[in-house]
């Protein structure tokens, strides 16, 4: 007997939470691909798209996850030899110039660890150091997904801007999109990257570039640029088999244009202080159990947190055995220690991550917090007390 029955909660980083209007709004034949219904959803919902990213300028769709945004991205605003300079607080960004080095652009990494944000005053010496400007983008996310991290993005465009330096501000917000703050115009990003499967509520399998003009200029020189990577009749259709470089991802459209449909019947700021608050209740828990036993947050500082996901570490072994338990017993899944090794370590298994992003609610995170508690007292773990009452005095 298992108590795991019924509906299961993937309170993991992405993929999020499939709401149903999303699922039934999938749930449909094929339709024409060439005209006709679909063609005119998919014009009206590129702008309310770009309203999600805050951005009057450009957006591209792509058959593929954020890796593939990745490529994207790179291969319409570099030429071979060309310089990034990746600014890596976790995971992701390495992952992003890894990319760029495989499509023949060099890499400078600074990488400052997995638990602190970009250092300000390293990003500028090495922009200001940079005097005869070979570096053409800033690779750097908003939020890392395997750390938690937020990056203060409208400080490095600053930056950027005092040192007169010409470079492209690139931008993954894959985990951050429409679950935290992003301004995309306002902030003075040049080039942004996103996916479907987080905080858009959608299956994994559509990734998005957004890029303004000067992102646009740079494709004009690039030599990187492929048939099917190429953003310019993404953005630009002429005949809409041209927004997708072929065959529509017919459903996955479906599915996006009611999960826009929901952002904006809520509104996005609206969304956004949503999960500000639920991601509060979550970090009260996390305070009150680590009053009792070994459970610490990655990111010490809650102004530097993601709002979408929170990384912890629990003691060797005991983030392995926490998520196994939940999975079995209750229904919950938790995310892996992804990229979180230590040498005591290697494998991870003393960390573990919870995703709070999407379609989410007060009912669902007190679950799940009450989940995790029942596990701790399930394997014996050590934990302070009070932290359900802390979390719903955060939601109320």
């Amino acid at each position: 007997m298992t108590l795991a029955n019924g509906r299961e909660y993937l309170a993991i980083p992405g993929p999020s939470v499939m709401p149903d209007r999303v699922l039934q709004a999938m749930h449909r034949g094929a339709p024409n691909i060439y005209e006709g219904a679909l063609a005119d959803m998919v014009d009206a919902m590129v702008p309310d798209l770009k309203a999600v990213a805050r951005t009057q300028h450009n957006a591209a769709i792509y058959i593929c996850n954020g890796h593939g945004a990745w490529e994207a991205a790179l291969t319409n605003v570099l030429s071979r030899g060309e310089k990034v300079l990746a600014l890596c607080t976790g995971r992701f960004t390495h992952g992003w110039a890894d990319v760029a080095e495989k499509l023949g652009a060099e890499a400078e990494r600074l990488d400052f660890g997995s638990q602190g944000t970009v250092d300000e005053a390293a990003f500028a010496e090495a922009i200001a150091a940079d005097k005869d400007h070979k570096i053409k983008a800033v690779l750097v996310a908003h939020v890392d997904t395997a750390t938690s991290i937020r990056n203060d993005i409208k400080a490095l465009r600053d930056i950027l801007d005092k040192a007169g330096h010409p470079a492209l501000l690139c931008v993954d917000c894959i985990a951050s999109l429409a679950c935290d703050v992003f301004e995309m115009d306002a902030w003075g990003v040049d080039l942004m990257v996103a996916a479907s499967q987080k905080g858009l509520m959608t299956p994994p399998g559509l990734g998005f570039v957004f890029f303004n003009d000067r992102a646009a200029e740079a494709r004009a020189k690039a030599d990187m640029t492929t048939l099917y990577w190429d953003w310019t009749p993404r953005a630009d259709p002429q005949f809409f088999y041209q927004y997708f470089g072929g065959t529509a991802p017919t459903h996955h459209l479906f599915g996006l244009r009611e999960a826009l449909n929901m952002i904006h019947e809520e509104g996005l700021e609206n969304v956004w202080e949503r999960h500000r608050r639920l991601s509060g209740a979550v970090w009260a828990a996390i305070e009150a159990w680590g009053q009792g036993g070994p459970l610490r947050f990655n990111v010490e500082d809650p102004g530097l947190r993601s709002h979408a996901v929170t990384a912890l570490s629990i003691g060797r072994d005991h983030g392995t055995r926490l998520r196994h338990w939940l999975a079995e017993n209750t229904g919950v899944t938790l995310g892996i220690g992804l990229g979180m090794y230590r040498r005591d370590d290697p494998e991870g298994n003393g960390f573990f991550r919870i995703g709070h992003m999407g379609h989410l609610n007060t009912h669902m995170v007190l679950g799940a917090l009450g989940s995790i508690e029942a596990g701790f007292s399930a394997l014996g773990i050590d934990h302070g007390r009070g932290a359900l009452e802390a979390a719903a005095r955060a939601c109320a």
